[in-house]
């Protein structure tokens, strides 16, 4: 019996989401849109590439939630996008709203679901998800390290003219222009990366990094990037319905770790069936330690702004 896997929203994100689990096999989905015949749609134009893929799992689309029901992961990336000019957080209330009301719907229906947040902001989204659920922290977290750390590859490796496979690397902190890309302990082919590229050139490389989002909603215009969103995603839900037992980059709720708690930022973790089962504390510099702590604060902020607005 193959997993059921719901994504609610189904824009660019969760629809190329969709696309990517449908295409691996291993998991029935549900695409949920408030916009009539969306997700009706995009779902069965993927249904229809089955016979091509070679795979019989299901896709289906629909304005409810009643076809949600018994799920095993939720993927909530509904909200208003951002755009150009705005930063994730902008969206912060309205979208607060949002993940609310369909993190009551899901629940209700997969009361033992793990639920996957990547509305922005998204590390204050998965606080309010985690809030509303009154899920435990394991199966509350949110996609986040693992597309900043891809960015951050993906610019060493064509800085280096070497595959991504060769860069080993870890982006923490809170998903925006407060991220920690963890130099010390980056490596390339097992070699530091301070050791191949000057100062000045990987802090260009690290800033280049931060504004990943932003480059890309610069160029696109009238969207934001959801490629290579959806493919940090998919990896996080493989990881779980596999049991892979993966060390990923993921939006996570502390109680302790790194000097911080009763926050969600951006740490590695382990990820299996269970969701989020062991938070892993790297050493960490002085320096990388307070730019972490700085981020969860910018975090804490946002959290303070949606109490206040209840």
């Amino acid at each position: 019996m193959r997993s059921k896997v719901t994504i609610v929203g189904a824009g660019n994100v969760g629809a190329t989401t969709a696309q990517r689990i449908f295409d691996r096999g291993y998991a029935d989905v549900v695409l949920v849109d408030i916009v009539e015949g969306l997700p009706q749609g995009k779902a069965l134009d993927m249904l229809e590439s089955g016979p091509v893929l070679g795979t019989d799992a299901s896709v289906i689309g629909t304005n409810g939630y009643e076809e949600t029901e018994g799920s095993d992961i939720v993927v909530v990336t509904s909200g208003i996008p951002r755009r150009p000019g705005m930063s994730r957080d902008d969206l912060l209330l309205t979208n607060m709203k949002i993940v609310t009301s369909v993190v009551e719907e899901t629940v209700k229906r997969s009361p033992n679901c793990i639920l996957l947040i990547v509305t922005n902001p998204l590390d204050a989204m998965a606080q309010r998800a985690f809030q509303v659920s009154g899920f435990p922290k394991s199966r509350v977290f949110g996609m986040a390290g693992i597309l900043d750390t891809a960015r951050f590859r993906t610019f060493l490796a064509r800085e280096l003219d070497v595959s991504v496979e060769a860069v080993s690397a870890f982006v923490l902190g809170g998903h925006g222009d407060t991220m920690v890309p963890i130099v010390g302990g980056t490596t390339v082919g097992g070699v530091p990366v301070s050791r191949l590229l000057s100062k000045q050139r990987l802090d260009e490389i690290l800033q280049r990094t931060r504004d990943g989002g932003a480059e890309i909603i610069g160029l696109l215009k009238t969207g934001s990037a959801y490629y290579a969103p959806s493919a940090s995603i998919a990896q996080m839900v493989e990881a779980v319905l596999l049991d892979t037992k993966q060390i990923l980059p993921c939006t996570a709720y502390l109680e302790g770790e790194y000097g911080l708690d009763g926050i969600y930022v951006g740490v590695p973790v382990k990820l299996g069936a269970g969701g989020i089962e062991e938070v892993i504390e790297f050493e960490l510099t002085a320096e990388e330690a307070a730019a972490l702590k700085q981020s969860a604060a910018a975090v804490e902020e946002l959290v303070e702004v949606m109490k206040t607005s209840e």
